[in-house]
């Protein structure tokens, strides 16, 4: 598991040295795009940026490249927050209510 945190953390580095290289507008829809695609990896980011610069359709087949790493990232709902929000409140003032008054 530890082996396998490092090897996201390099990848995660190797993403951020695109900037090096690209602008931070091209770089962020490249990652947009490949979260979308579910493709995570330096490999795909790189070739994704790639296709904007040069405005052309990506090729990223994830069929083929097997070695990229598929990324499955949901959408959290208004509510999680909320109940977070309200959690918080309880923990810092733990004698009022939800809504501020006094309990």
């Amino acid at each position: 598991m530890a082996h396998a945190a490092a090897d996201l953390a390099s990848a995660d580095v190797q993403v951020l040295r695109l900037l090096e290289s690209f602008d931070l507008e091209a770089l962020h829809g490249a990652v947009k795009d490949a979260l979308r695609l579910g493709a995570i990896g330096y490999d795909a980011v790189k070739h994704l940026v790639l296709c904007r610069i040069e405005r052309r359709p990506p090729k990223l087949d994830l069929d083929i490249y097997l070695y990229l790493p598929r990324a499955n990232v949901a959408t959290t709902a208004a509510a999680s927050y909320m109940s977070l929000l309200q959690e918080a409140e309880k923990a810092v003032r733990p004698d009022r209510d939800v809504m501020g008054g006094a309990s």
